[in-house]
């Protein structure tokens, strides 16, 4: 195979560290030169860059996925509590209006602050939260929660509870969540 010739010119560190390696490997400079000229152009050659790179695009795209799951639960949460709120909350009586602000104003700042806590705890599961709902006070954030929550009853075979804390019946249960 025909060669081109070149002409290098290397920092004295550099030429020294060269010299020194194409003599511990007893071979011509070009060879060192021409095999670290490969390795630099064609990173192909490095083996398992190629797979470590394919595991952690993996594992970048679980992360991407499972945080795009958890958007689409949050999105789809909050747009059926906001449904839920403006199909089924009565207007408030304007005698009514302030007391029901402060009230809000208080519940608000009681969700707040236990987000805030949740997440400077790390704890994020919905299941967790569910578990600290008491059971004998519908409204979550009514009062902060205490350290007297009562626990869930077990549910039943079918996962529903009635509102006495009893299993429901299949038809009690009413299948809509």
């Amino acid at each position: 195979m025909a060669k081109k010739r070149y002409t290098l010119y290397l920092p004295t560190p550099l030429a020294r560290r060269f010299d020194q390696v194409a003599k511990e490997r007893q071979g011509a400079k070009s060879a060192l030169v021409e095999e670290a000229l490969r390795a630099s152009l064609e990173p192909r050659q490095h083996e398992g860059i190629e797979e470590g790179l394919a595991r952690r695009l993996n594992e970048l795209h679980k992360a991407v996925a499972r945080q795009a799951s958890d958007q689409l639960v949050a999105t789809e949460t909050l747009a059926l509590l906001v449904r839920y709120f403006l199909a089924v909350m009565p207007p408030i009586p304007e005698d009514d209006q302030e007391s029901a602000r402060l009230t809000g104003r208080r519940r608000y700042e009681i969700f707040v602050g236990e987000v805030g806590k949740r997440v400077a705890e790390g704890r994020r599961h919905t299941a967790e939260v569910l578990q600290t709902i008491p059971i004998d006070q519908p409204d979550l954030f009514a009062a902060a929660p205490s350290e007297t929550l009562l626990r869930r009853p077990p549910a039943a075979s079918n996962g529903w509870a009635a509102s006495n804390g009893q299993p429901a019946k299949p038809e009690e249960a009413g299948g809509h969540g």
